[in-house]
């Protein structure tokens, strides 16, 4: 690997002229700069981002948080993340808090170690105190919050339309996987379901889980079987828990759709591999996470930031769990 007194030597100059070079921090003649530069090109040299930063007391990195990095759908965000920051010669550090608050703190403390000049965060716990005492910007990301930027799906009118489309593909039993009491986004989709249900007098049946990892969705599958077993449709907090209700049915012998209707939510890369293949509410995973990076461009900028919450739209996918209604079929 390739030091800065590699560099150094290679042009004839000192550490310290590298350095300067590096920084854009003290005079250096042109003559010199160029020498440097050929040099630093020609040994195919990377400047430690970590060391430049405490020296800078600035840097170019960008904390990325995530929850659960199993979970298909957030590595979509994340690259959305870094692809936008890459235009704008950001680096990303990562951490998956496995959704544990304790986790989480110790990322957010690294990042600040590391001297990071924002953090994008996927987070179960937006409304605790060490993301309000930091002093550097924060964009929440799939998630929402009433003190910080944020970027997230429209995840009520997202429980509506899969609600909507059970009915009107012919489901009257219907179970409802409500999702993590404490994250909003869950509950938006829960509350979205409900409503239509509730205003159709359709029957229904609510499944509470602790969390998105897919174990939890395991077992909450195999539950709802058990607690309910005359379910005609399923609505799930996410496809993760969908195709874990889908090989659960498949299981117990069950055809799908014909006997069992399964929406999940959104539209994660496995959901068009899995057979039959998921419906589900599509979220714009990618859009969102280069439109969080977006905002935090702007913010390390200081550009006014007028929009501090951006709403994404939200789409059925219909596939192979869902019934084909009479008009799409002609």
């Amino acid at each position: 690997m390739v030091t800065i007194k590699d560099v150094a030597k290679y042009a004839g100059v000192s550490v310290a002229t590298i350095s300067r070079v590096l920084n854009e921090n003290g005079y250096v003649h042109e003559d010199t700069r160029r020498v440097v530069e050929k040099a630093i090109k020609e040994l195919n040299y990377t400047p430690n981002e970590v060391a430049r930063s405490l020296y800078k007391r600035k840097s170019r990195l960008i904390g990325l948080l995530l929850p659960d990095i199993t979970n298909p759908y957030f590595p979509q965000l994340a690259r959305g993340v870094e692809d936008r920051m890459q235009q704008s010669g950001l680096r990303l550090i990562f951490g998956n808090s496995d959704e544990s608050q304790q986790k989480e703190q110790d990322y957010i403390q690294t990042f600040v170690q590391n001297n990071v000049v924002g953090i994008i965060a996927s987070t179960n716990f937006p409304g605790m105190d060490f993301y309000r005492r930091l002093k550097i910007p924060v964009v929440f990301l799939d998630r929402i919050s009433s003190d910080r930027p944020a970027v997230y799906a429209d995840g009520r009118e997202g429980g509506r339309i899969a609600a909507q489309q059970m009915i009107e593909r012919g489901s009257r039993q219907i179970a409802v996987l409500q999702g993590p009491a404490h994250v909003r986004p869950a509950q938006d989709r829960f509350q979205g379901a409900v409503e239509v249900l509730q205003d159709t007098g359709v029957t229904y049946e609510v499944v509470q889980t602790d969390s998105f990892t897919l174990d939890e969705a395991q077992r909450r599958a195999e539950e709802l079987f058990v607690s309910f077993p005359e379910t005609d449709g399923v609505i799930a907090s996410n496809d993760m828990a969908a195709i874990a209700v889908l090989h659960e049915a498949l299981r117990l012998g069950k055809k799908v759709p014909e006997d069992i209707q399964i929406i999940g939510f959104d539209d994660i890369p496995l959901s068009e591999l899995v057979s039959p293949s998921l419906s589900t509410i599509r979220q714009p995973a990618y859009d969102m996470g280069k439109q969080a990076a977006e905002l935090m461009i702007q913010l390390i900028e200081n550009d006014d930031v007028e929009l501090k919450s951006i709403q994404m739209p939200v789409q059925f996918i219909q596939r192979g769990t869902t019934r084909i209604k009479a008009e799409e079929s002609i």
